[in-house]
Formats: structure tokens, C-alpha cells, sequence
């Protein structure tokens, strides 16, 4: 990380700096192990294709259907004990995927994986927004950048231990959890989003009926859901298209890997001086329509004809998905910490880890939605003979999300935002 970042860290209390430095871990240990647990599934324990499936969608089921409840316990508890019994939650599951063979274990397993990530993820995110203050948006930039980083580092350190076993993998997955664990509870400060205990003396459906009956909220989360969407093609669409147009697996592979790392190092590179920019000169609004709209244009490049042969093939393969990559990446940029910023505003900063578990949530049944949509295209198009079909849905839906949320800002919808915020970035310095 570059000299300015970590500055701008160290200019954070100490709890800030934790919450980032844990985020970082977190993607650490998780991208170190899940990325090879299919091939351990299909091959060492031999299972069927639909196991697997079972095995690995019950971990985004069980995290998606649980965001709504770990960030309502969040609120009621505090940040901090969701945080830690999430992590060792995570350490157990991490470490019972290395050592159970059968069936129901692993699906309980993989159910508590995603049960852990339910319990501290709304927590994190509340909690760095409650610390962080008014630098909400700077926080979350960072943020972003550690998150990031530890998806770059997780799989590389994974490939690793996974050649000599992937039991090893899963040991040590759960070992960065347990030792994060220890770092949280004596090192994270207590924090709770309302004073007064006054959430802990509601009941849970009076907690929940006010986060629903925040319609701005609601809206606001609809019309993101769309950019969740376009951000998960990193995994499903463009992979598909590199295998689809590349010479050989070979080459399919080197342009995967490409993708990932560009995606990666530029939001490591970028983020802050990206986030400074957009502050400087948008309002959250604006910033948030942009960014929606850059994402649609950015499958645009998976238009150009790729050459049926020569030299020309392989640029050709590669350059239209890592391209649409790097431009997702940067629309991620513009929208991510307007987006975590402008959420705690509606929330009016009540009951925001509630609000974050909800959000979640909505996104997850999005992304599934749109996920089995966008395969539908990618079938569609192969039968057609229409290899457009898909792309040009994805650049709709960006743009249908973009004029969304421009609706939303034009009819005072999101008008609890902040309208200026170079104007109050200013009054602070």
C-alpha cells in the first residue's frame, strides 16, 4: 500500500485502524480457502457436481438469509461481541471443512461460514461508520482498499498450502480467524450504534418494522441492487467469456488471473486520490448515478469481434474482459463509499447495523436473480447466434439503475444525503 494510505490510516483512532486491519484479514483467511474448496469437494472426496452446488450455496444462503438478524443483533449487543463471535464461528467452520468427510458435516459447516460472515459483516461496516464520523466516505475508501488487498493476498498464500494440502489450507484459514479473535477482544474497544440502550429495550419486530418502514431506504436499496449484479460477472460472465473466445485453457486461465489482478491493484492504487476527486467535484448523488452508469458501459468492450485466429486471438480474448474489469473496478470507486455513506444517512444513524443487514440481504436475492438471468443470456446468446445478448443486458441494467437513482436524488427521495459534500470536506479542514 502506498505511503498516502497508510497515512491516512494512521490518522484514524485506533478502532478505525483495527476495523481495517481486521477487513483485511478476513478476505485473507476466507480468499485463502474458498477459492480451492470446490476442487477439494469434486476431487479428493470425489462428490457429485450437485453436492458441491448444495455444499457451496449453502454458505451464500445461510450468510444472505442471516444478514438481517446478525445486523438487528448488532444493534441490540453491540459491535464488538458480534464481531468476535463471528470470527469464531468462522474459525470452527474454517476448520471443520479441513477435517469432516461427510455430507451433513460439511453442508454445517459450510452453513456456519456463512452464518459467521452474517454475524460481524453488518457489525464491521456499522461500526466503522460510527467511528469514522463525519469521514464516513474517506473511511469507506479505505476500507474498500483493504478488503481489496486481502482478495489479492488470500488466494496467492491458498495456491500455496493448497499444493501440499488443502487440510493444511483449512488449518490455517481457521488460525488466522482464532488469531484474530484473540486481537479483537483485547485490543477493539466496546462500541453500540444508539446510546442509552434504548434498541435493546425494543423488541426485535419493532426493530425490524422500522427499518422496513423506511421507504427511501427500501427504494434506495432496489435501485442498487442492479450494481451487485454487474460486480459478480467478475466471477460468472467474464470468466465464461474468456473460456469462450481464448485459444486454449491455458490462455483462459493467464486472462482470468489478469483480471483479478488489475481489478485488484487498481483499487489499491486508486481508491483515495478516486474517492478525493469525486468529492471534490459531485455530490454522494451524483458520484452513486455516475459510477452506475460507468458500470453498464463497462461490458460495452465485449462487443468487438475477436479475430478466429493469428496473434491478434489471444489480445483479442483478453483485452474486452480485462478491460470490462478494470472499468467495473473503477465505477466500484466512484459508487462504494458514497453508497456506505449515503445508507447510514437514511438510517438517520439509528439502528444502522439493522439497516446494513438489510441491505445486504436485498443485494444477495439481487445478485442471485440477476445471476441466473445473466446465465440465461449467456444460453440464449450461444443458441442465437446473438453473442451481444448478454452484454447489452448487463449495460441496460447499469444505466436502468443509474436513472434510478437520478430519480430518487430529482424527487427528494434521498435528500437526507449530504448535498455538498466538498463544501463540508472544506469546513472541516
Amino acid at each position: 500500500m502506498t505511503a498516502g494510505v497508510l497515512a491516512q490510516v494512521r490518522s484514524y483512532d485506533r478502532s478505525v485502524q483495527l476495523l481495517l486491519l481486521n477487513q483485511f484479514t478476513i478476505n485473507l483467511g476466507f480468499y485463502m480457502l474458498m477459492p480451492f474448496l470446490a476442487q477439494h469437494l469434486s476431487g479428493r472426496l470425489a462428490l457429485t457436481g450437485w453436492l458441491v452446488g448444495l455444499i457451496l450455496g449453502m454458505r451464500n444462503f445461510s450468510q444472505q438469509g442471516m444478514f438481517l438478524l446478525g445486523g438487528t443483533l448488532a444493534d441490540r449487543f453491540g459491535y464488538k461481541p458480534l464481531i468476535v463471535a463471528g470470527c469464531v464461528l468462522r474459525t470452527i467452520a474454517f476448520a471443520a471443512l479441513g477435517l469432516v468427510d461427510s455430507v451433513p458435516g460439511l453442508l454445517a459447516a459450510s452453513a456456519a461460514t456463512g452464518f459467521a460472515g452474517a454475524l460481524f459483516n453488518p457489525a464491521v461496516r456499522a461500526y466503522l461508520a460510527r467511528d469514522a464520523g463525519e469521514r464516513r466516505v474517506e473511511a469507506f475508501a479505505l476500507f474498500n482498499i483493504f478488503y481489496q488487498a486481502g482478495i489479492l493476498a488470500g488466494p496467492l498464500i491458498g495456491l500455496a498450502l493448497t499444493r501440499v494440502d488443502f487440510k493444511l489450507t483449512c488449518l490455517v484459514s481457521a488460525a488466522v480467524f482464532a488469531v484474530l479473535t484473540v486481537v479483537q477482544v483485547r485490543a477493539l474497544p466496546q462500541a453500540r450504534g444508539d446510546s442509552g440502550g434504548g434498541v435493546k429495550r425494543e423488541s426485535i419486530g419493532r426493530q425490524w418494522r422500522q427499518v422496513l418502514a423506511n421507504r427511501p431506504f427500501l427504494l434506495f436499496a432496489a435501485s442498487m441492487t442492479g450494481s451487485y449484479v454487474l460486480s459478480f460477472q467478475v466471477y460468472l460472465a467474464l470468466p465464461m467469456a474468456l473460456r469462450d473466445a481464448a485459444p486454449d485453457e491455458t490462455a483462459a486461465t493467464i486472462g482470468t488471473s489478469t483480471l483479478f489482478g488489475v481489478s485488484g491493484l487498481a483499487t489499491i492504487l486508486g481508491q483515495t486520490r478516486v474517492t478525493a476527486w469525486c468529492r471534490r467535484n459531485w455530490t454522494s448523488d451524483r458520484a452513486i448515478t455516475v459510477g452506475l452508469a460507468l458500470m453498464g458501459a463497462a461490458f460495452l468492450p465485449l462487443l468487438m469481434p475477436v479475430p478466429a485466429a493469428g496473434p491478434g486471438r489471444l489480445i483479442g480474448a483478453m483485452a474486452p474482459a480485462v478491460l470490462c474489469g478494470l472499468l467495473l473496478a473503477v465505477a466500484t470507486m466512484i459508487i462504494y463509499p458514497f453508497e456506505m455513506d449515503t445508507i447510514v444517512t437514511l438510517a438517520q444513524e439509528r439502528l444502522v447495523a439493522t439497516h446494513y443487514g438489510l441491505y445486504n440481504t436485498i443485494c444477495g436475492v439481487g445478485i442471485t436473480a440477476g445471476n441466473l438471468l445473466t446465465g440465461a443470456a449467456l444460453d440464449a446468446s450461444r443458441r442465437t447466434g446473438v453473442p451481444s445478448l448478454p452484454w447489452l443486458s448487463l449495460t441496460a441494467l447499469g444505466l436502468a439503475c443509474a436513472g434510478a437513482i437520478h430519480l430518487l436524488s430529482r424527487n427528494g427521495s434521498l435528500a437526507a444525503a449530504p448535498r455538498n459534500p466538498a463544501a463540508s470536506l472544506a469546513g472541516r479542514r
